[in-house]
């Protein structure tokens, strides 16, 4: 089960993967499991997309997305992802504790841009690299939707200095 940590929260970790992740505001730290393996011995390139998805949706959860995570009613418009890659670095293996940091990269006036990076506690490296491409999509009316107010205030709460390519407060 996959442990959330701020960029605060340093203590945990080695310099070197500190330095790795210098410029993600939330890491979630998560071990390999025996399982993610495939018949070649290292973790299989599909699991990656799960790490990203095990960093990117408490994220998400963080900026109140979701609507158990807020006091809102269930939105109508919320992220949808529309895209996603990786890019490969090191080949991962059972036993290894990872440090999975995610940052907002690019905001538009309908989508952003979360980039997600895998570090190695064994190797001290990073491990992948990828882009998950969200798009603010209205669930009642089935299609994208301009970046309401709250998004850009929730993506800014946790991401203030983003502020200069969001036009301050807003879009």
């Amino acid at each position: 089960m996959p442990s959330e940590n701020t960029k605060a929260d340093t203590a945990s970790r080695s310099d070197k993967i500190n330095e790795l992740l210098a410029d993600y505001p939330f890491i979630v730290k998560e071990d390999v499991r025996w399982g993610d393996m495939d018949a070649m011995g290292h973790v299989n390139n599909t699991i990656y997309f799960r790490y990203f998805e095990d960093v990117r949706v408490p994220m998400l959860r963080q900026m109140q997305l979701f609507a158990t995570d807020s006091a809102q009613p269930a939105p109508k418009i919320g992220p949808i992802l529309a895209a996603t890659d990786c890019r490969f670095k090191i080949p991962l293996t059972f036993p290894d504790t990872l440090h999975l940091g995610c940052r907002v990269s690019e905001v538009s006036e309908d989508r952003f841009i979360m980039t997600v990076r895998v570090v190695s506690e064994q190797y001290q490296r990073v491990a992948a690299e990828g882009k998950s491409e969200m798009v603010v999509y209205d669930y009642e009316a089935g299609k994208k939707a301009p970046m309401p107010a709250w998004l850009t205030a929730n993506i800014l709460k946790l991401q203030p200095e983003l502020a200069p390519m969001m036009g301050g407060a807003g879009l």
